[in-house]
């Protein structure tokens, strides 16, 4: 059984002709090795590519310790090249080796060498990347399976293959393994263990205790907007501990930073401007998610959004949280000014799509709110509502496409 992460090999092969360092980022265990050293390297290999001239050197693999140092790694590479026609170089987990920076700049002046690393721990996160190789890397962003990726490989019926989804996340790890209890395990010792001690240790975190804490209040808030000054007072009241809001920006930056979780902005839809607070914070894998508040809080309506969230992100869009500022009355008769939201708005490119999620469609009142932002939006570009429900697609009256998550998410 295999997951053939299709969205991301053709990335690697239109890269193929670029003098730029293809770099795959993304949070660990979502599978870039394995894209990387068996994906990658077998399409290499279909095609012609002599075996010889695919440099593969694994850094995390003991026999290759020696390649650690940046002088013998990159000494290694040139003694392999012994002639002029192109070289693939696939260097897996190059932050084990110290200055790894050096290496991948020296890698560009070697005209028949095409390099690709991917690195995944906190040695390794995103803002180093956009630091380091600012103009001279191509990075390619891999997450976790999307549920269509989950579901063409193990099949089922398709609510139960949802089901489990939406508990236990897209890791591939994880979307392997046959028993639930094992799934659980395995996910909260790499949520504790890994992920969030490797944080730790990387940005010496004075307070361990209210970092962890901070993640959890994220992780009990999905899709509720927030923002660091009321984060901060949530930790003065609930915890009664002290943590300004400059740290709490700073501990976010890092989950960021680390694939962990990302930031949906706000967007004025009639002004067209961001708003730059509060925002919506979204988990890159759901799955780590629910094993980090011990699968309490499994409710499928924040869970939903999360994942139509990421399946966007990954699709490729910039993903922002909608307001419309509609002109209202209050009980009193008085003219106020009312913010309505908008779940999503997705843009890439000249597309643009306007989407709700809403678990359950059913009753009137609950579509009538659903409809109500979208109603107010001043443009004509596409607006979706996204169901819980059954049924097939169709558009409502107002010309609005229904459609349930699970023909969302398989028809891309």
């Amino acid at each position: 059984m295999e997951f053939k992460r299709e969205r991301y090999l053709q990335q690697l092969i239109s890269g193929m002709d670029s003098p730029l360092i293809k770099v795959i980022t993304g949070i660990r265990r979502s599978g870039k090795s394995y894209l990387l050293f068996t994906l990658f390297d077998r399409y290499l290999k279909e095609i012609g590519v002599p075996e010889d001239h695919i440099i593969k050197i694994a850094l995390d693999d003991m026999d290759n310790i020696h390649l650690r140092e940046k002088n013998a790694l990159f000494k290694d590479i040139k003694e392999r090249i012994v002639d002029d026609n192109k070289y693939f170089i696939l260097l897996d987990e190059i932050q084990y080796v110290n200055e790894f920076e050096d290496v991948l700049n020296s890698m560009l002046h070697i005209k028949n060498a095409d390099t690709y690393v991917t690195g995944s721990n906190s040695k390794f996160l995103s803002s180093d990347i956009i630091t380091e190789f600012r103009g001279r890397s191509d990075e390619i962003r891999v997450y976790p399976l999307t549920f269509k990726e989950y579901y063409e490989e193990l099949g089922g019926d398709k609510r139960d293959r949802l089901d489990e989804y939406m508990r236990f996340g897209g890791l591939p790890v994880v979307a392997l393994m046959k028993n639930d209890e094992k799934k659980s395990s395995y996910l909260k010792e790499v949520c504790n263990k890994i992920y969030l001690s490797d944080l730790k240790q990387r940005h010496r975190i004075k307070n361990p205790k209210e970092f962890d804490e901070l993640f959890d209040i994220l992780a009990s808030g999905i899709g509720t907007l927030t923002n660091a000054q009321k984060l901060s007072d949530t930790f003065k009241t609930v915890n009664h501990a002290t943590v300004s809001p400059n740290t709490v920006n700073n501990y976010i930056d890092y989950f960021i930073d680390a694939f962990m979780i990302s930031r949906a902005r706000r967007y004025d839809v009639k002004g067209k401007k961001y708003i730059s607070t509060p925002a919506k914070y979204y988990f890159s894998d759901i799955g780590l998610r629910n094993a980090r508040i011990d699968f309490r809080q499994v409710e499928p309506t924040h869970i939903m959004e999360n994942i139509i969230f990421n399946e966007l992100i990954a699709r490729g869009y910039q993903v922002d949280v909608g307001v419309v500022e509609i002109n209202a009355h209050n009980k009193l008769g008085h003219g106020i000014k009312k913010q309505l939201e908008v779940d999503f708005v997705a843009n890439k490119g000249y597309d643009r799509y306007y989407i709700q999620s809403a678990y359950s469609y059913y009753d009137e009142v609950k579509r009538k709110q659903e409809r109500e932002s979208l109603s107010h939006i001043p443009d004509s570009f596409e607006r979706i509502i996204i169901t819980g429900d059954t049924g097939l697609p169709y558009r409502d009256d107002n010309g609005y496409m229904v459609e349930n998550i699970i023909h969302f998410l398989l028809n891309e």
